[in-house]
């Protein structure tokens, strides 16, 4: 008699107990692993927007090298020679006043 209680103890009491909190253990386990993903995603979107912004001042910055490359050398010339005219005649425009 006593043995077939204890069977019945562990099949109608014990079984159900550890199979429900195993269940709310995985349930756990899984909305961490939800909120981990989420985070883990976050953070690469926001680089990923960081590089990209990255790369579009690097662009604009071989832009102008290419073109100041494949301009010749003459109307680079004539532009560093206009801001130099500038650069005199405003050191000039203090002194004369």
């Amino acid at each position: 008699m006593e043995t077939s209680l204890l069977i019945f103890f562990v099949i109608v009491v014990a079984i159900p107990v550890m199979g429900g909190v195993s269940i709310a253990a995985f349930q756990r386990w899984l909305q961490h692993k939800e909120r981990m993903g989420k985070l883990i995603a976050d953070q690469t979107a926001e680089r990923a927007a960081q590089y990209a912004s990255h790369v579009e001042r690097i662009e604009a910055r071989l832009r102008v090298v290419e073109q100041i490359v494949t301009d010749g050398g003459a109307q680079t010339a004539a532009q560093i020679e206009a801001l130099r005219g500038r650069e005199l005649s405003g050191s000039q425009a203090p002194a004369d006043s």
